[in-house]
Parts: C-alpha cells; structure tokens; sequence
C-alpha cells in the first residue's frame, strides 16, 4: 500500500468517527453499544496509527492528517495547557481519593486506584470507581488536545491468556465510559498489560487502570 493510500484511509477513518461522535455523549440514546462502537473505532484508529507510524516522511504525513483533524497546541503554549489540565485532574484526585496524578514532562498519568476498582475476575466498575471515571471525563472532554491512552492491568492470580484479554476489557471498560461522557473516540487507544506490571503485593491494588495523556502539538 502506498503512503498516500495510508494517509487517506486514516483521514477517512477519522472523518467517519467524528462525524459519528456528534451523537455520543451522556444525553445521547445510544449509551449503550453507541458508545462501545464509538471506542472500538477510536482504538483501531490509534491501532492503525500506531502500526503505520515508523518516524519516517510517511509519519509525519499521517500526524498531519490527524492533526488537522483533532487540532494540536503550538509548542510555546505544550506546557501551560498541561498546567491547567493537571490542575484540573488533581481537583478531581482530592475529591474522590481514588485516583493518582503523576506528571513526566509534558505526559500524564492518571492511575485509577485498583482496589476499589474491580472485583476479582471482574471487567465490570465497580458504583465509586465509574463516578471517579465520570469525572476525569469531563475533564478530559475540556481539554481536547491530548491523546489519550487507556492501559488495563490485572494481579498475577490465574492464567497468563485469561489476564491478558481481562486487562484488555477494562481498559475497554474505562474507555467506554470516557467516550459516554465526552471524550472523542478519535483521541483513545486502549490497551491491555495482564499481569505484567504488578505495582503490590496486594491482589487488589493490582487490578487498575492507568491513563497516559499526550498533548497533540502543531509542527
């Protein structure tokens, strides 16, 4: 496939998936498989992006198009707009004591505790843990600039197969929620780490959620 074939079906893609999101939100009818639809195409797309990307000439076209679709920060401003927003997560982490906010330069991490987050064996939130997520995503529907990627994770009890697709579907559990309340399908990818990652010796802190936040910036 050539370069300009792979930019127009990313570009298309993502027509596509905003003009589809105009009708996903908290008021909308199609809460349910609406917005698991909506993030399933928002992973591929990140998925696609991520598989045709390879730090060449072709790249950079492809970030162009997404780009010019989801728009981008130039770079004197990258860091004030990850100010406000890091701001805005931290209001969100004191008030509900179940999320943790970590800043490496311009990315950050926003790690749902697990002990509270799901029951063994479990995709589904649990009542505190989805209002939490609810929350982050109003915050993240304000600040559009940012890729968002959603990572799942699981404790080391059972098998490695089972714990992978497990971390899979509560990340995609997170991201539905995310796009439910706001958040542009085209700005997420999930991903599952099964029982890789291990942060405690305890089970339960173990079955988290953690999401990277990227600003988007203009070349």
């Amino acid at each position: 496939m050539g370069k300009i074939s792979k930019v127009l079906i990313v570009a298309v893609l993502l027509a596509f998936v905003l003009t589809g999101c105009a009708a996903l939100g908290p008021e909308g009818s199609k809460q349910g498989s609406g917005t698991g639809w909506g993030t399933g195409i928002g992973a591929g797309l990140g998925a696609l992006a991520g598989q045709l990307a390879g730090g060449n000439t072709e790249s950079t076209l492809i970030g162009a198009g997404i780009g010019a679709v989801l728009g981008g920060i130039t770079g004197n401003q990258v860091g004030a707009y990850m100010d406000r927003q890091e701001v805005a997560l931290e209001a969100v982490a004191r008030e509900g004591q179940l999320l943790s906010i970590k800043r490496d330069q311009d990315v950050l991490r926003a790690t749902f505790r697990g002990k509270t987050m799901f029951a063994s064996n479990s995709a589904v939130l649990l009542p505190g843990s989805l209002e939490e997520v609810r929350r982050v995503a109003g915050i993240l529907a304000q600040y559009q600039q940012t890729t968002v990627l959603v990572a799942g994770h699981t404790d080391i009890r059972g098998d490695e197969s089972y714990n992978q697709r497990l971390s899979e579907k509560r990340a995609n559990a997170v991201a539905n929620v995310l796009v439910q309340y706001g958040v542009n399908p085209a700005r997420i990818t999930t991903i599952g780490h099964g029982e890789t990652m291990t942060v405690s010796d305890q089970h339960a802190l173990n079955r988290r959620v953690e999401i990277a936040l990227t600003p988007i910036t203009k070349s």
